[in-house]
């Protein structure tokens, strides 16, 4: 596909633009000798600063002083993914005096509060945002900004330890002995599954030196009184040796390299402009590279948010462009960070939220990764919805949904293979929680619409439980599932009514194993997982997973909802096999993380008689550089 004149002036305007920024934040002074910007006339005084999750050095620190409580940074999860989310509940809200216990003092240090457990992945993002700033319509518009949409939790949640010690590989070597963990957006794991525009930085306004870091002045940059901008970016290798790749009976070696590189720039708390390049490289694979392999230099992300108006005393923002989206467990929709290109749509969206409830509404077109075009939107595809979440408590998240997906290409074959469009509407819920160490994870899932010549009528289901030891050495966490989600009852094309769940954009390689082997659909999966930290900067997670075909007379579907392997006769049973994964992710320092992954799928009796008849093996390896 040949890139138009116009796409081309646009790419480079952009890119320009992206540049001149970058260059400006190299140029300003470090955040730390910048001044608060002058207060409106009509604004009242800015909350006074939380105490600071900062390093300390044992056995002596400095005096710490504050009487609110202190939002603790994210913890391996709440923005990476699997766990935790150190602050309080909400976008940025404050927790009562109540919330709060006093902790031991250590080295001399004075007493502080702390907050109580929190429930995974509900304080937002990114974990680091000053309390009560984005829901106090009075505070000062930079206090308010960017309005963070929380981070839901997926499942599988991972509860990481808390309490003094060494948080980083970097802090042991140097004796930073931490009483918390560190105050930083970013998360301390291999995989970061929200977006970049959702980075809380906004601690930083405190000028607190212990939550120094020497790329703060890349970070909240005032220009004047009334703009604001930031950048930051990564950098990801990844090993891959695949024996028996994507079930083809041929093995696979390969690299992956992938660059990331965001700018935001904010007029007041009224308008923002987001561009994000990504640059997505493979290196002497043995098979043909998949698309989500290789992206040449190109827009993931380039969007702007108005706002429109002011609803129950907090803003609803339009966002129009390039945007990735993330909703709930992301068993339906996810940016999908393990892909090297990640996952993004292109189209407009509406958002309001506040402690409680959230509501989005959004009606946007995938964008496929081309090295050759920046236009690669697939013009015959929508996909719309409405998402509502309401948080009832602290550790629980109610999320209720529509979601409609329309594809006008003649690509699928109905009954009598008779070939036509799809109009797949899916209606969902889930309930998740977290209370007293117990965890707890419902969703269910229901599709109408038409495929084709076939009317659709078909579901998924997850039930899942845990208990986090939290008391015993290495924080260990335990859960057991049941995943379903329905296949073709005979052969494909054999009766008026489709019933293949269609998992949409999901997060494919969290769930089911993470080979990429299985998707949702077609499937049931019962699975245990185990994961514990032998230390604080060390986790190590592990997963059992028995893989049945949900009908035998339809395919296996990989984790991008492609048909790998089918008997339509059924003869071939519905025994995938199963699956053990483990993985140990090692936290270097904030900005760096290596991440190992060791999975081997036992092939079933319907491996064994649809192909090759081998177990596949993987090998990942992962190193990420984040600023």
């Amino acid at each position: 596909m040949v890139m138009q004149n116009s796409d081309r002036g646009i790419e480079r305007w952009v890119c320009g633009f992206l540049g001149a920024a970058l260059l400006l934040g190299a140029c300003l002074p470090a955040r730390a000798e910048q001044q608060p910007l002058p207060k409106s006339p009509d604004s009242p005084a800015p909350p006074a600063p939380a105490d600071s999750a900062a390093p300390v050095s044992a056995p002596q620190a400095p005096a710490r002083q504050g009487t609110t409580p202190d939002a603790e940074a994210p913890s391996l999860g709440g923005p990476s993914g699997p766990f935790e989310s150190g602050t309080p509940d909400g976008a940025g809200s404050t927790l009562p005096a109540a919330s709060t216990q006093t902790a031991p003092s250590a080295g001399g240090e004075p007493e502080r509060p702390l907050l109580e457990e929190e429930a995974p992945s509900l304080g937002g993002p990114s974990g680091a945002e000053q309390p009560g700033a984005a829901t106090d319509p009075f505070a000062p518009w930079w206090t308010r900004v960017p309005n963070v949409q929380p981070f839901p939790p997926p499942g599988n949640t991972i509860i990481p330890p808390r309490g003094p010690g060494y948080y980083t590989l970097r802090e042991l070597l140097r004796g930073d002995y931490r009483q918390a963990p560190p105050r930083y957006p970013y998360p301390r794991f291999g995989i970061i599954m929200w977006s970049y525009f959702n980075a809380d930085w906004r601690y930083l306004d405190r000028n607190d030196p212990r939550d120094h870091d020497f790329f703060d002045f890349l970070k909240r940059i005032r220009l004047g009184d009334d703009f604001l901008f930031t950048t930051g970016g990564e950098w990801r290798w990844r090993y891959n040796n695949e024996v028996d790749s994507r079930l083809s009976g041929r093995d696979n070696v390969y690299e992956l390299t992938r660059t990331r590189v965001y700018a935001e720039f904010w007029y007041r708390d009224i308008f923002r402009i987001y561009g994000e390049l990504i640059n997505a490289q493979s290196f002497d694979q043995d098979l043909p590279p998949q698309p989500v392999d290789q992206y040449n230099p190109n827009f993931l992300n380039l969007f702007a948010d108005l706002k429109l108006a002011t609803l129950y005393n907090q803003p609803v923002y339009l966002r129009g462009g390039r945007q990735e989206l993330l909703y709930g467990s992301q068993r339906l929709i996810s940016p999908l960070d393990w892909a090297n290109t990640r996952r993004t749509f292109q189209g407009g969206k509406v958002f309001w939220q506040n402690d409680k409830f959230s509501l989005d509404g959004f009606v946007v077109q995938p964008v496929l990764p081309s090295a050759n075009s920046f236009a690669s939107v697939i013009w015959q595809q929508v996909f719309s919805g409405v998402w509502g979440t309401y948080r009832p408590a602290r550790g629980e998240v109610i999320d209720l949904y529509y979601l409609n997906f329309q594809d006008s290409l003649l690509a699928y074959l109905g009954q009598n293979g008779h070939r036509g469009p799809q109009n797949n509407s899916t209606v969902g819920s889930r309930w998740y929680g977290n209370k007293n160490d117990w965890l707890w994870d419902a969703e269910g899932m229901i599709q109408f619409g038409r495929f084709s010549n076939q009317g659709i009528m078909a579901n998924a289901f997850t039930m899942g439980g845990g208990y986090c030891f939290s008391k015993w050495f290495f924080n260990p966490t335990v859960w057991v599932y049941y995943d379903h989600a329905s296949g073709q009852p005979g052969p494909p094309g054999s009766t008026s009514t489709h019933q293949t769940f269609n998992q949409l954009f999901p997060f494919g390689h969290y769930y089911f194993g993470m080979t990429d082997l299985v998707g949702r659909q077609n499937i049931n999966d019962f699975h245990t997982e185990l994961s514990f930290f032998p230390t604080k900067w060390w986790t190590v997670w592990a997963q059992y997973h028995v893989l049945r075909l949900d009908s035998p007379f339809d395919a296996l579907y990989n984790s991008a909802g492609v048909p790998t392997r089918i008997d339509p006769t059924g003869k071939a049973g519905n025994n995938v096999g199963e699956v053990l994964t483990v993985i140990n992710n090692f936290t270097l320092d904030l900005h760096q993380n290596v991440f190992v992954q060791y999975s081997h799928l036992y092939a079933g009796d319907f491996l064994h008689r649809t192909g090759s008849g081998r177990s596949p093996d993987i090998l990942w390896l992962m190193y990420g550089y984040r600023w």
